[in-house]
């Protein structure tokens, strides 16, 4: 959960396209190391997705099993969770957004324009967290 716990701007980024969260004034610049300043989370930290956008307290925190993150105003929550396998471990991300109250037009662009942006952004996301990781794993060359 190492590349997790750092997550966010003016942390280790999202390691997804960083010039695209930019283009949203995130300020994102994803690691390629773990910094060791954000590995010691705690129930209730809180992470802000930029200036204006929401922001993720972290409601669950099992060590080296599970991290959910939940949007103060309790829309949104993002959970991350490792299950061990014979071949090694997998990340599962998966996120719940209640779209209630909401008009039909911001129905209509989350469906069509924000899932699919954010599935490509979150694929992304866990390509660059595994590609860390398994940089990691690899007995280092002498």
């Amino acid at each position: 959960m190492a590349w997790l716990v750092q997550i966010g701007p003016g942390r280790g980024g999202a390691y997804t396209y960083d010039w695209i969260e930019n283009l949203f004034g995130l300020d994102m610049h994803s690691a390629d190391e773990i910094l060791p300043r954000f590995q010691h989370p705690a129930l209730g930290d809180v992470i802000a997705l930029g200036a204006q956008g929401p922001r993720m307290r972290i409601r669950v925190l099992e060590p080296d099993r599970s991290l959910v993150f939940g949007s103060e105003d309790g829309a949104w929550v993002w959970s991350f969770n490792l299950y061990p396998e014979p071949a090694g471990t997998r990340l599962i991300s998966r996120n719940l957004i209640s779209m209630t109250g909401s008009s039909l037009r911001t129905r209509l662009f989350t469906r069509l324009v924000a899932e699919p942006g954010s599935l490509v952004m979150e694929r992304k996301m866990l390509s660059g967290i595994r590609t860390r990781a398994e940089s990691l794993a690899r007995p280092s060359a002498i």
